[in-house]
């Protein structure tokens, strides 16, 4: 059932939390692994990835608590706090790898393709998404019939690179301290696909 009330979803979030503490999950996470990493962090991933409540990262990377760093936006898209997020896991939480995940039928995207065919650019903050995400659906072009499916590629690959180039970054791969890659999650499979 779906849950369409504020006070519901709220009272949703709390029961889970304290099944969560009971011991008594219902998804798979187990209290004591919170409270094994409470002390501390010592995460080997910053993880960067889309919104989409389809595409829960600890999950869909069977990870536990303080082993990776999530950043999440609408399309995986970058702004300054998406950046100092990343620089901060590189430079204070020394993590070895940051990963930018796309995943299929991303609403971002096809938003931004509606958007780019239509002529119109929503206001605001999600008309930022959509000049983001714009470039890479101009490099593939409008008239692809594939064209978010490989738009949706070449946001991620742009965002590696965009990843390549933040405060610090630079000089850990260099050492070879730090890696960035980039991939699609299908959420059809649950598979995760590395992209070259």
């Amino acid at each position: 059932m779906r849950i369409v009330r504020p006070d519901d979803a709220l009272a949703e979030l709390i029961a889970g939390n304290r099944r969560f503490v009971s011991g008594r999950p219902l998804h798979g996470h187990d209290v004591s692994a919170a409270a094994a990493a409470s002390g501390g962090q010592l995460p080997h991933a910053v993880v960067l990835g889309c919104i989409d409540s389809r595409v829960p990262l600890e999950a869909i990377f069977d990870q536990t608590f303080g082993s990776i760093c999530v950043v999440r936006s609408g399309g995986h898209v970058v702004d300054h706090a998406v950046l100092g997020s990343v620089g901060f896991a590189v430079s204070a939480l020394n993590v070895p790898l940051i990963m930018v995940l796309g995943h299929v039928r991303c609403g971002a995207v096809d938003a931004t393709v509606t958007a780019l065919r239509a002529g119109d650019r929503p206001d605001g903050d999600v008309g930022y998404l959509v000049d983001e995400i714009e470039p890479a659906v101009r490099a593939v072009g409008l008239d692809d019939p594939e064209v978010t499916a490989k738009a949706m590629r070449a946001h991620v690959a742009r965002t590696v690179q965009r990843m390549q180039d933040v405060a610090g970054v630079p000089a850990a791969i260099a050492a070879g301290k730090v890696g960035v890659a980039g991939a699609v999650y299908d959420l059809d499979t649950g598979l995760v696909e590395l992209l070259s």
